[in-house]
């Protein structure tokens, strides 16, 4: 209902404390790496951090002290806007670029490329057509031209 401002505390991402041989035995994707021993199994409903989505061009950020994580405001976020958070490029390549990273950001860059691509296209669709063009008028006059000369040989 209010702004977030930079800095401010959003949330907790709370869960079990677990050894990360057991997260790798789970089958869930609400697992946050706390260090190279222990992971926090996030998948409880209560733990709201988990809703909180990845985004390449993020406005919170994580923290871990102490086996505990924090959610944090790395800018300020306007009521209505999602609040996400970079999950990190070993979850980033096992999750989410088989699939394609949907954050806005990615969005609004494969669009552009999209629509540069189309632009691209009719350009040399453009290009092609007037060639076309250039080498049927071409045809015409040699046609014209071998008439003419078949009329002139023959009188």
């Amino acid at each position: 209902m209010k702004p977030i401002k930079r800095g401010e505390f959003i949330s907790y991402y709370f869960g079990p404390l677990i050894t990360n041989k057991r997260a790798d035995e789970l089958w869930t994707k609400y697992l946050f790496e706390v260090n190279n021993r222990w992971t926090i199994d996030g998948s409880g409903r209560n733990n709201v951090a988990r809703y909180i989505n990845h985004s390449c061009k993020p406005n919170a950020e994580s923290d871990v002290k102490k086996h505990k994580v924090f959610i944090a405001a790395i800018r300020t976020i306007n009521p209505g806007d999602e609040i996400t958070y970079n999950y990190g490029k070993d979850y980033f390549d096992t999750f989410i670029k088989p699939n394609g990273c949907l954050c806005l950001g990615c969005k609004k860059k494969a669009a552009e490329k999209r629509a540069e691509a189309r632009l691209k296209a009719e350009r040399r669709a453009k290009r092609l057509a007037k060639a076309k063009k250039l080498a049927r008028a071409e045809s015409r006059k040699k046609a014209k031209r071998a008439a003419s000369r078949t009329q002139r040989a023959r009188a």
